[in-house]
Order: C-alpha cells, then structure tokens, then sequence
C-alpha cells in the first residue's frame, strides 16, 4: 500500500509557517505575503481542498485551462481571486479581462493597449502587474529593467491601467536574492506597493526580501500529473 499524497490543505499550513519564520526573521509583519496557489494543470479536484481549508488566492497560466476549471469552483467559492500569471497573448485578452481578477504578466506596450481598450469596453478595472526580467534573458517574457522605468509610466500614463506592482521569474540556477532586491528597488521608485516574486524553491528569501505574493504551485499540490 502507498501512502497517499500530502493535502494541499496541510502543505499551504506548512508553507504558511515557514513564510511566518522568514518574514519574523526580517522584522515584516505575518501577514505580509500573500500565497498565490499555482493551480495550473491540477484538476478541481485537487484545487477543491484548498478552498475547502480556505485559501483563496490562485494562479493560472492560461486562459483557456482556467475558463474550463474554475466555473463550478468559483460557484462554490466566489470569493476566489484567480491571478494570471503566464504569458497573455492579445487575442485572448477579451476572455482574460472577462475572468481573471489581477494580470500579472503584463510586458509589452502592445499588450497593455489591448488591456486597456478591452477594461474599457467590459467596464471592468482590474489591477494588473508588469513582469520585468531581472535576467536580462532573450527567451524569457517581461520588459528589460533599463526599460522599465519608462514602461511602468507608458501603462499608468499612456493606457491608464492600474499597475498594482512587479513580478520576476528569477533566472534558472542563479541566486534569486539579487533578482528580488532588483524588483523591490525598482518597485519603491515608483510607489508600487505589491511584489509578486518567489517560488516553492525561494520563497522564503522573497518573503525576506520584500515580496508581497509568493506563487507556490508544486509544494502546494505536488509534482504536476504526467498526461
């Protein structure tokens, strides 16, 4: 007989003192992260002890995989805010402003218009995030640092959109501190007060380091099904 997997239940209360430890360890308040629960390619019957323990801040990836799950859940929960935090291509941006509640990949001026044109078409305003890549990778999504400055004031300024803050996905086998402290500088330049930065791996160093969203997916629901 196998034991069965952890409940996402029991590993969001480990998670939760863990990031307590840390944010104590930098003289931060407990409640300062939030942890957004990466739910993407989990079905809902995974998700659904989550909820049922009361979490309520999940990430999806994409559009499409989120509008098949999360109808019924969110029947059940509509208190849930569900964040995007993969790439958002234009042409899904009607579906991502109809049903998401926060865009945290928002990194190109193209991108940041159509958002704009569609909140003002469904009369929605939703709070959104800019991704900037600390790394500098050619592969990666997220507007360069160098360019961020004027980016950050091109979709308050030019597009109107509620920039709520940054995120980072820190570059693979490098120290991700440098990279978080990166995002906090860049973020207290321009008054932006959320920080979305950190993973299972280090997200007790972004808790340390000023992250107010932590986006946790496989210490919360283990290891991603094989199709």
């Amino acid at each position: 007989m196998t034991n069965a997997a952890p409940s996402p239940a029991d590993n969001l209360r480990l998670i939760a003192e863990d990031l307590k430890t840390a944010l104590a360890n930098a003289g931060r308040a407990p409640d300062s992260v939030t942890i957004t629960a990466v739910s993407k390619v989990h079905d809902a019957a995974r998700i659904l002890p989550a909820l049922e323990a009361g979490h309520r801040v999940f990430g999806e990836n994409r559009v499409q995989e989120a509008l098949q799950k999360w109808p019924p859940l969110r029947d059940q929960f509509p208190d849930t805010e569900l964040r995007l935090i993969g790439p958002l291509q234009t042409n899904k941006v009607k579906e991502a402003v109809g049903f998401f509640d926060v865009i945290e990949t928002v990194d190109r001026p193209k991108l940041a218009k159509a958002l704009a044109t569609e909140m003002d078409k469904q009369q929605k305003t939703l709070g959104v995030l800019i991704q900037i890549n600390t790394g500098d990778e050619p592969q990666k999504a997220g507007i360069a640092p160098a360019e961020a400055d004027a980016f950050i004031a091109a979709c308050r300024d030019d597009f109107g959109l509620n920039v709520q803050g940054l995120m980072c996905i820190p570059p693979v086998g490098e120290d991700p501190a440098p990279h978080f402290a990166l995002l906090a500088k860049i973020a207290a330049r321009h008054g932006l007060a959320q920080l979305s930065m950190g993973m299972s791996a280090d997200c007790t160093i972004a808790a340390q380091l000023g992250a107010t969203h932590v986006r946790i997916g496989t210490g919360i629901f283990g290891m991603r099904p094989t199709k």
